[in-house]
């Protein structure tokens, strides 16, 4: 940001007041923990062999690790699709280094793997790194129910 002269005399004069930041919602994907997951999405603690989505919104889940070259090429694409799509979709993160429990019960062999939960119908899991056009197009059709134009 670049500020004139006189914005800066402004804002060292008035060191008192307190500029208002306007409230947004959070546009980068959230990382969880188990205990995330069984409070945001499904409780698989209580009910491993049920799957109930308890999220408000569909959502995005990046299943990765932090030593991936493939996850590391996704993290900034879905860093963008989170901001597009914000207040649509949620996007949320899963470090399968630390969150094991989480990696076996949806069976994850190969990361970056995601996994899509529409509000309605079953969550779909996606092997692999895809460029941003094919992830929009997904999100599209699968969680938001838009159809082909």
């Amino acid at each position: 940001m670049v500020l004139s002269a006189h914005t800066t005399i402004s804002l060292a004069q008035d060191t008192n007041k307190k500029e208002e930041q306007p409230k947004t919602e959070v546009a980068h994907p959230i990382q969880l923990t188990e205990y995330d997951f069984n409070m945001k999405i499904a409780d698989i603690k209580n009910h491993p062999h049920e799957f109930k989505y308890i999220g408000t919104r569909p959502c995005v889940i990046d299943f990765y690790a932090d030593w991936c070259g493939p996850c590391r090429m996704l993290s900034p694409i879905l860093n963008e699709l989170s901001k597009e799509y914000a207040g649509k979709v949620d996007f949320y993160k899963i470090n399968v280094d630390k969150e094991q429990n989480l990696a076996r019960a949806f069976a994850i062999r190969s990361i970056p793997t995601l996994l899509f939960i529409p509000m309605e119908g079953k969550p779909t899991l996606m092997q692999g790194a895809s460029p941003k056009g094919e992830l929009k197009k997904i999100i599209d059709e699968l969680l938001l129910k838009k159809e082909k134009e």
